[in-house]
């Protein structure tokens, strides 16, 4: 998205289009569905010490308002230094937030593969971990570094 739209958003202030496409992750999946950032204004000469323009679901206005401490603190720590020191409400529908991608349905892991791996909550980790057990459970013998080799001798040093 920051290839696309980048020169776009830089037009309307915002220094990276993250604040955009995780603005649910800044503020949290209820404000997000009521709100949007629309710009971001900064002094002349300056990077800091800005204006976030919100747009605003009309109804939720006065909610979002009282918060506005805790969305430019939260906004502030995404950024890692002080970028705005106020917000600016604009009243009108937010879009509508894109889907999110569906998780991955987890698979019953095999008996003999062992307990540990039903602990992961990780899907992904999970799924790397059951391939690699999988694979280690098919071999025989030390590792190889070609299937044609050899095995590695093991050299007793004691």
């Amino acid at each position: 998205m920051a290839d696309v739209g980048g020169q776009s958003f830089r037009r309307f202030g915002f220094i990276q289009s993250s604040i955009v496409s995780r603005w649910a992750e800044i503020v949290g999946e209820r404000y997000a569905k009521a709100s949007c950032p629309e710009s971001i204004k900064f002094p002349a000469g300056k990077k800091v010490g800005g204006a976030l323009t919100l747009m605003v679901d009309g109804a939720h206005a006065p909610l979002i308002q009282h918060l506005t401490p805790m969305i430019v603190e939260r906004v502030n720590r995404f950024f890692g230094y002080t970028a705005i020191n106020r917000i600016v409400f604009k009243q009108g529908r937010p879009p509508a937030p894109a889907p999110r991608p569906e998780r991955p349905q987890l698979r019953p892991v095999p008996k003999e593969l062992g307990e540990g791996l039903r602990e992961i909550a990780d899907p992904e980790l999970r799924a790397c971990l059951e391939s690699l057990a999988s694979q280690i459970a098919a071999s025989s013998g030390p590792p190889s570094l070609d299937p044609g080799d050899e095995p590695i001798p093991v050299i007793n040093r004691s």
